[in-house]
């Protein structure tokens, strides 16, 4: 069985015991945390729309993180002007434990 799930903005296809990887969450390592449902698949059977929102999905916060630096790097061509500037985004990893 499958669902798709919606959080940070982005869709995510998961199944029970993936581990995923998603925009910050505000919640404690350990903590329980329940998705938007958008679609549920078993097989051919397919449930999308209002009948899909009444499912729920389950996952368990495994680690709080943040990522590689990004740098971005603007400059003018023969100016003279630099701009130097970085990025870490924060993620959460999360355990997806049922889909019910």
């Amino acid at each position: 069985m499958f669902a798709i799930i919606e959080t940070g903005g982005k869709q995510y296809r998961v199944s029970e015991g993936d581990v995923l990887d998603v925009e910050r969450l505000e919640a404690e390592v350990g903590a329980a945390v329940t998705f938007k449902v958008i679609m549920t698949g078993d097989g051919d059977n397919i449930v999308a729309g209002a009948a899909a929102e009444s499912k729920s999905v389950t996952a368990t916060v495994v680690r709080q993180y943040k990522a590689k630096k990004v740098v971005v790097f603007k400059y003018k061509a023969k100016k003279n002007v630099r701009k130097k500037q970085g990025h870490r985004q924060y993620y959460t990893r999360v355990k997806i434990e049922s889909i019910a």
